[in-house]
């Protein structure tokens, strides 16, 4: 059974850092496509940052570029988003997610229809 649990979600003041984790059971990363996505109140979930399976390539939101890091570490099967300079518009509820053979949606993987297995969320407020 496939299990994704996110932490380290919380309330952070503009300009802040945060790091969420995801441990993933069930499978290993290795060969998996994986992402980080986001939801906030009364928004469509959107794709934050993924890392393709197929070819290593990195994905990242116009919106995050340059300020968080999506990476992972095999020995502990688990990925991070590494989230810098916190804006209140990054408010949201973060997901993990990770799928083996990710379809393109838009052009890129890194959309919610594509991925399959999914964390249950941790909350991420920017304020002060």
């Amino acid at each position: 059974q496939v299990q994704l649990v996110e932490s380290g979600g919380g309330l952070v003041q503009p300009g802040g850092s945060l790091r969420v984790s995801c441990v993933v059971s069930g499978h290993t990363l290795h060969g998996y496509a994986m992402g980080w996505f986001r939801q906030a109140p009364g928004k469509e979930r959107e794709g934050v940052s993924c890392i393709n399976n197929n070819d290593g390539s990195t994905y990242y939101a116009d919106s995050v570029k340059g300020r968080f890091t999506i990476s992972k570490d095999s020995a502990k099967n688990t990925m991070y988003l590494q989230m810098n300079s916190l804006k209140p518009e990054d408010t949201a509820v973060y997901y993990c997610a990770t799928d083996y053979s990710p379809e393109e949606y838009g052009g890129n993987i890194c959309h919610p229809w594509s991925f399959s297995n999914w964390g249950q969320g941790t909350q991420v407020t920017v304020s002060s």
